[in-house]
């Protein structure tokens, strides 16, 4: 400490004498001098005193240059003064740092100088010149230093003590010189202060009974309240584990706070609420389920309250029977396997009709668009809109693309009727016909990357939304209104239901029945998956207002060659896992031919779940099909897939047919292993 002392005294005395020294150059009186000796010379010259007059502007010139030589030479000389006291500042404050400190040979990670609180840290009884850092700190990486950061990401537990490694790379002529210089600093305390923060912040969980009406529905008062008991009690036992503030709010709605560091055990239990709760049926053995919605990472209660009530709405719009965890960036889904439960209601569906008839009412223009490559429900649910719209005096235009799509039968049968002669138009004549006014109904899809022309949905105010796929973290946000049931078997059935409220049958062209009617069928498989009461129900309505089955099956009619190559596709396919087939075709094919080879999988006896890999121009494409307990939809989730329980698919760009399948059956594994 004395040394330090009189280094920091040196520098201050040399500081002190440097600025003393400038002041008196600045003040010295050589300028009164000079000019003195000038004024001389030129009243010498005066009196043709030339010799005189020489001789004195000379002596002028020589002590303005004696003056420049000695301010420069005592300039150099107090800065090499200060260089000097500061480098011995330097070796000292190095040498005795309170931080542990080394150097560091980049090529070779050996050690070329270390101080005493580095050998002080590592408990070390002598000097380790030479010996690689990796020897005496394993867990030390420097890679960080060569891409230019001062901070290493990561902290370094040495004996219960946590330090953070910072680190400097000098440089010679703009290029980095193959030594570090490195410092551990011991941020044990401020680091176990930040690990508790994150540990303790609040976490809030809203916890819906999702068919608690259906539960309840017709029993006594006295087996209500057992019921009740028992399924509070059940959710009681799961909270009090995770320890945490569970208040109810409504007779189906719990709201529970707790603590982040309990989050992570919960989601690897796979929150397994989901499944005891499963347990507790009524007297008609129907089993209660439940949604629950988590909000994170909000800067305080009130944002995360926010956070989970999205997810809460998103589990819900997925089905229920599930998880989601919303933070401020994204969505994080557990659970969700099980099939949707049919939870749409008459006075919802006749209130979305009244909205939408209204909006339309208002509208300019009103355009109708489903996902690229369009199929028959999609074309025959915008088929219903447009008869929605006539109610109203409308005339709406369908937005698809002409070339590319898998509904080309059905857009042709339409185009018979004179209505709908002019009804199709490009994406791109839609763009220029859109103006402020007009209005987007899209139907069958909520994502919007796989609308039919994402422009139009970005540029337009006025939207509107029909689906029935389970929303995904990246639905359509600005819908004035929605009708979005994942428990229904098609947009189809959506929009039939829409017509029975709003348009009763009339002004419906025989044309648009059928094509609803198409829609069904196709994502139904002839009413073998996802058929419920609602469905038939639908069916018969177009049914009695003249949709022909028989044109239907026309429809889905496919020519000798197209026949073949199905059958090609099935041939190729192997069984994975006792009763999944995969096949994958390495040639383009559409996507009408492989859906109809991954259904026709599913006709073999011990085939619950069909996969069906083809490419096309930008990628490999994967179809889906499921009639056993496997959720093709969950299980494509993690591929960027996305549809519903039974039926669903997937986009892979930049990876061949070989890696493709890899990723395939890793998601599969995944999927059982979860």
């Amino acid at each position: 400490m004395r040394k330090l002392n009189r280094s920091d005294g040196g520098l201050r005395n040399g500081g002190g004498d440097m600025e003393r020294g400038l002041r008196r150059l600045l003040r010295s009186e050589t300028v009164f001098y000079v000019i003195l000796l000038f004024v001389a010379a030129l009243a010498a010259l005066g009196y043709r005193d030339y010799l005189g007059a020489g001789i004195l502007a000379g002596a002028a010139v020589l002590m303005l240059t004696l003056t420049f030589f000695f301010s420069r030479s005592r300039e150099r000389g107090v800065a090499a003064y200060v260089q000097k006291s500061v480098d011995a500042l330097s070796e000292v404050s190095v040498l005795d740092s309170p931080y542990a400190m080394a150097t560091v040979r980049l090529s070779t990670g050996e050690l070329l100088w270390h101080n005493k609180q580095f050998q002080k840290m590592l408990e070390l009884d002598e000097v380790q010149i030479g010996t690689s850092l990796q020897k005496l700190l394993p867990e030390c990486r420097l890679e960080w230093t060569k891409s230019g950061k001062y901070e290493s990401e990561d902290d370094l537990t040495l004996r219960s003590r946590r330090y953070r490694m910072f680190g400097y790379i000098p440089k010679k002529n703009g290029k980095q010189q193959d030594l570090a210089l490195l410092q551990w600093i011991d941020s044990t305390d401020l680091l176990s202060v930040r690990d508790d923060y994150y540990r303790t912040r609040p976490v809030m969980a809203l916890i819906l009974i999702d068919n608690y009406d259906e539960l309840t529905g017709n029993l006594t008062e006295s087996d209500a309240s057992t019921l009740d008991a028992a399924l509070y009690r059940c959710i009681t036992e799961w909270a009090d584990g995770v320890g945490g503030l569970l208040r109810r709010l409504e007779r189906n709605r719990l709201m529970f706070l707790f603590e982040s560091k309990e989050l992570h055990r919960i989601t690897e239990e796979k929150f397994s609420l989901l499944d005891t709760i499963h347990e507790i049926t009524n007297g008609k053995g129907i089993a209660a389920t439940l949604s629950i919605g988590i909000g994170k990472d909000g800067a305080g209660f009130r944002e995360n309250f926010s956070y989970a009530a999205l997810a809460l709405e998103m589990a819900l719009s997925r089905g229920g029977d599930q998880a989601v965890i919303k933070d401020r960036y994204d969505f994080s889904f557990y659970g969700g396997r099980a099939p949707a439960a049919e939870a749409r209601s008459k006075v919802r569906v006749r209130v979305f009709a009244s909205s939408l008839l209204t909006l339309i009412e208002q509208s300019g223009t009103v355009f109708i668009m489903g996902h690229k490559n369009a199929d028959a429900d999609a074309i025959g649910a915008a088929a219903g809109v447009c008869a929605l719209c006539r109610l109203k005096g409308k005339a709406a235009k369908i937005v698809v693309d002409l070339k590319t799509n898998s509904a080309g039968k059905l857009i042709r049968y339409l185009q018979t009727d004179p209505a709908y002669r002019d009804c199709f138009i490009s994406p791109q004549d839609a763009m220029l016909q859109a103006d402020s006014q007009s209005l987007l109904i899209v139907v069958d899809t909520n994502r919007p990357d796989q609308v039919e022309s994402k422009p139009i949905l970005d540029s337009l105010n006025h939207v509107a939304l029909i689906d029935h796929h389970r929303r995904a973290s990246d639905y359509i946000q600005n819908a004035a209104t929605s009708l979005h049931d994942p428990s229904a078997s098609s947009a189809c059935e959506l929009v039939t239901e829409l017509l029975v409220y709003a348009a009763q049958g009339r002004q419906t062209q025989l044309c648009e029945l059928t094509a609803l009617m198409a829609g069904i069928v196709l994502d139904t498989k002839n009413f073998t998956i996802r058929v419920s009461s609602s469905t038939f129900e639908a069916a018969a309505f177009l049914r009695s207002r003249g949709a022909d089955p028989v044109e239907v099956k026309r429809l889905f009619q496919s020519d000798f060659d197209q026949t073949v190559r199905r059958y090609h596709i099935i041939e190729r396919a192997q069984v994975y896992r006792d009763d999944i087939a995969l096949s994958a075709e390495d040639r383009e094919v559409s996507r009408a031919l492989a859906g109809q080879a991954a259904d026709e999988l599913l006709g073999i006896d011990g085939i619950s779940t069909s996969f069906i890999l083809f490419r096309q121009p930008d990628g490999i494409y994967i179809s889906a099909r499921s009639i056993g307990k496997i959720n093709v939809q969950v299980l494509l989730e993690p591929l960027g897939g996305g549809g519903n329980a039974a039926t669903a698919g997937a986009q892979l760009r930049g990876v061949d047919m070989t890696a493709a399948k890899k990723e395939l059956v890793r998601a599969i594994d995944r999927y059982f292993e979860a």
